[in-house]
C-alpha cells in the first residue's frame, strides 16, 4: 500500500505563486505515474498535471504555461509549482499515484487547500 501526504497549500493573491509537495511512502516501488488533481466546492475532481516515472508530463489546458510538475524519485516526492495563480485555481489539491502492478490501484492524498483571492 502507498500513502501520500500533501503540503504547501495556502492563501495567495491573484498573480502569486505556490509550490505544493507530495511525499509518498509505503510500497513506493510499485508507483508508476503520479499527478495532481483539484476539486472546487462540489463533486467535480479535475486532472491538473501528471508525470511519469521517466519524467514525461502533461497538463490541463487551463494551467498550461503556468504550472510545472516535477518529481524527485530519490525523495519519493512530486511537486507542483503554480505560478500566475487565478481565482479559478481555488480548490483542494490532491496528490495521486497509480500502481504499475496488477491489479492497477489508484492512491490519493488527503488534499491541501489552495485559495486565490481576487
Amino acid at each position: 500500500q502507498v500513502q501520500l501526504v500533501e503540503s504547501g497549500g495556502g492563501l495567495v493573491q491573484a498573480g502569486g505563486s505556490l509550490r505544493l509537495s507530495c511525499a509518498a511512502s509505503g510500497s513506493i516501488f510499485s508507483i508508476g505515474v503520479m499527478g495532481w488533481y483539484r476539486q472546487a466546492p462540489g463533486p467535480q475532481r479535475e486532472l491538473v498535471a501528471v508525470i511519469s516515472s521517466g519524467g514525461s508530463t502533461n497538463f490541463a489546458n487551463s494551467v498550461k504555461g503556468r504550472f510545472t510538475i516535477s518529481r524527485d524519485n530519490a525523495k519519493n516526492t512530486v511537486y507542483l509549482q503554480m505560478n500566475s495563480l487565478k481565482p479559478e485555481d481555488t480548490a483542494v489539491y490532491y496528490c495521486h499515484a497509480r500502481s504499475i502492478t496488477t491489479p492497477i490501484t489508484n492512491y490519493w492524498g488527503q488534499g491541501t487547500q489552495v485559495t486565490v483571492s481576487s
